[in-house]
């Protein structure tokens, strides 16, 4: 609709199929966009470090660690997706995603939930 838009403001009339056809032919397909978090230099550098440092850990160490994982609570503002034009298997790069950041990235603030799996039994 976008690219229908600025044919039309250009003076030219072209079909929304016809725009989305020729798209297709050069592999661009519209998909939404994916949600990474944005992660600044100073995180991938530590990221890396931490990899490196433990590339040799035995399965057994890593059996004795408590895993968590962090979620997006939305409180305040829109949760809209937005669509991109991409060829297959660009899902991931840089320009086809959003960085996400949790608001408490801003404030100093962290949150942490604990679930019980109860059918293993195990906190």
């Amino acid at each position: 609709e976008e690219l229908q838009r600025s044919t039309a403001q250009v003076g030219e009339s072209v079909h929304r199929t016809t725009i989305s056809r020729t798209l297709h032919k050069s592999g661009l397909y519209g998909r939404v966009a994916k949600r990474k978090p944005l992660l600044k230099q100073s995180h991938k550098k530590s990221h890396l470090q931490f990899a490196t440092s433990h590339v040799g850990d035995t399965a057994n160490m890593w059996r004795k660690v408590l895993w968590s994982d962090e979620t997006k609570i939305e409180v305040f503002g829109l949760n809209a997706k937005r669509y991109v034009w991409r060829k297959t298997n660009t899902a991931h790069h840089p320009e086809h995603t959003i960085p996400t950041e949790m608001w408490w990235q801003h404030h100093g603030v962290g949150m942490l939930f604990f679930s019980r799996d109860r059918e293993a039994g195990q906190s």
